[in-house]
C-alpha cells in the first residue's frame, strides 16, 4: 500500500446493511470508501485499486443463486480479494457466510437461529488474534442470523462461539476476518431491520409478535458497549491495513 490514505471498497446487498458507526470512523480518518450495491445491480469493480474490502450482510441466504445471480461473482472476487490479492478483509453476517462459502466451507441453515443480544466468547485463537486485541474474552452482541457456518474452510481459524453457534469468526491468514454478529450497530439499526420483510419474520419467529420495540430498547441499553467495541474493531483493522 502506498503512503496515500487506503481505498475501501464495500460490498453491500441492501440499502440499509451499510457499514454503520464505521462510517463516522472512516470519515474522521478521511479515508474513501465506495459502495458496490450489488442487489440493486451494481458491477463488481476492479479490485486492483483498493486496499480493503468489507462485506456486509443482507436477508438473502448464500445458497440462493437462483434468485440472486450476483452471489457467484461476489464469491469470485471474495476469492480475488482473499486469497489471490491478499487485501485485508472484514466480512458482517452475510458476510462472515460468504467468506466462509467462497474459501470452500460449508453455510447452511442454523440448527437454532440467533436473535437478539447474546454473548460470543473469543476461543484461544481469537484472544490471540491482532482484530480482536483489547477485547474482553466474552462479551455482547447483536445477533440476527438464520443461518450459519456449519464448517469452516480448511487453512481458516476459528476466532468466537456461541452457545448455539460454534462458527461466530474466522480468520484466514492475518489479513482477512469476519463474524456472524453484528458489530456496526448504530441507534437507528433495529428499527430499520425490524422492517424488512424477511427480517421481521425471523424476528418474530425466534422472539414472538411485537417484539421489534423490546429488542430496540435493549439495544439501546447495550448501544455505548457496542460502539465501544466497533471502535477498537475498526482501530485492529487499521494496523492491518497499514502493515499491508
Amino acid at each position: 500500500m502506498s503512503a496515500a490514505k487506503p481505498r475501501f471498497v464495500v460490498f453491500q446487498h441492501l440499502a440499509i446493511e451499510h457499514p454503520g458507526v464505521f462510517r463516522d470512523f472512516l470519515s474522521e480518518d478521511g479515508i474513501e470508501w465506495a459502495t458496490v450495491e450489488l442487489d440493486a445491480g451494481d458491477p463488481i469493480p476492479d479490485l486492483r485499486p483498493f486496499d480493503a474490502l468489507w462485506v456486509m450482510g443482507g436477508p438473502m441466504d448464500v445458497w440462493e443463486d437462483d434468485t440472486h445471480p450476483w452471489l457467484e461473482p461476489e464469491r469470485a472476487a471474495i476469492r480475488e480479494a482473499v486469497v489471490a490479492r491478499k487485501l485485508p478483509f472484514l466480512g458482517f453476517c452475510l458476510g462472515h457466510q460468504l467468506l466462509a462459502q467462497a474459501l470452500g466451507g460449508d453455510v447452511g441453515p442454523a440448527a437454532t437461529p440467533e436473535i437478539g443480544i447474546l454473548d460470543v466468547a473469543l476461543t484461544e485463537a481469537g484472544r490471540a488474534s491482532p482484530i480482536f486485541e483489547g477485547l474482553p474474552a466474552t462479551h455482547a452482541c447483536l445477533q440476527w442470523h438464520g443461518a450459519e457456518v456449519r464448517q469452516a474452510p480448511p487453512g481458516t481459524r476459528t476466532l468466537a462461539s456461541s452457545r448455539d453457534c460454534a462458527i461466530q469468526a474466522l480468520a484466514c491468514g492475518d489479513h482477512a476476518f469476519s463474524v456472524q454478529y453484528h458489530v456496526e450497530i448504530t441507534g437507528d439499526t433495529v428499527r430499520e431491520w425490524g422492517a424488512v420483510p424477511e427480517y421481521e419474520q425471523e424476528l418474530e419467529r425466534a422472539l414472538g409478535a411485537g417484539a421489534l420495540a423490546a429488542f430496540e430498547a435493549d439495544t439501546a441499553a447495550h448501544l455505548d458497549e457496542f460502539n465501544r467495541y466497533a471502535r477498537r474493531i475498526y482501530e485492529n483493522f487499521m494496523g492491518i491495513v497499514r502493515q499491508s
